[in-house]
C-alpha cells in the first residue's frame, strides 16, 4: 500500500512542474519593496523567467548575457523577470540587481514558485513565449551555450 501511494505523490508532484511544451503555472509574489509581481502582468509579452540567489555566483555569471539578450532583442518586447530564493537573511536582491547595471525586476520570497516550477538549484532560467508556453528549461550559467540565443528567437516569434 505505501508503494503505490508513494508512487501517486511523486507522479502528482512531477505534473505541477513547468515543462517545455507546457504553460507556465501561474503566480504571484512582491518585490523586495512590498509592490506586487506576478507573471500575468507580462501576459503576451516573451518573458525570460530567472530563478537566482544573491549568494550564487553561477546566477552572477549569467545575468549579463540574460541582460545582453534583453538588450539585443528588445525590439519584441522581451522581458526578464527574476524570482530571488533561498536567500541569506538580510539579502537585498533588486539592490543587487540594480547595483550591477541590469533594470529587470526580481520578485523576492520565491521558494513557494520555485517548487511550484520545480526548481531545485541556482540558476534555473525558463524561456516563456507570448502564448505563455514554456519553451526551454536552463540549468546552466554557461554565458557561450548557444541555446539560450536560440530559446530567445523561439520565444519572440509571433
Amino acid at each position: 500500500m505505501l508503494k503505490p501511494l508513494l508512487l501517486f505523490i511523486f507522479t502528482f508532484s512531477l505534473a505541477s512542474f513547468a515543462r517545455a511544451g507546457e504553460l507556465a503555472p501561474p503566480w504571484q509574489l512582491t518585490t523586495q519593496d512590498g509592490k506586487p509581481v506576478s507573471l500575468a502582468q507580462y501576459k503576451n509579452k516573451p518573458v525570460i523567467l530567472h530563478f537566482w540567489a544573491t549568494w550564487c555566483p553561477y546566477c552572477k555569471r549569467l545575468q549579463p548575457k540574460l541582460s545582453e539578450l534583453q538588450k539585443k532583442y528588445q525590439a519584441s518586447g522581451i522581458e526578464i523577470l527574476a524570482v530571488s530564493f533561498n536567500e541569506d537573511e538580510g539579502a537585498k536582491p533588486q539592490d543587487e540587481i540594480y547595483a550591477r547595471g541590469y533594470d529587470f525586476i526580481t520578485a523576492v520570497n520565491g521558494e513557494a514558485v520555485a517548487n511550484l516550477y520545480g526548481v531545485r538549484g541556482t540558476p534555473t532560467t525558463f524561456f516563456i513565449k507570448r502564448s505563455g508556453e514554456v519553451i526551454y528549461r536552463s540549468n546552466s550559467s554557461d554565458i557561450s551555450n548557444p541555446k539560450l540565443e536560440l530559446a530567445v528567437q523561439e520565444i519572440i516569434k509571433n
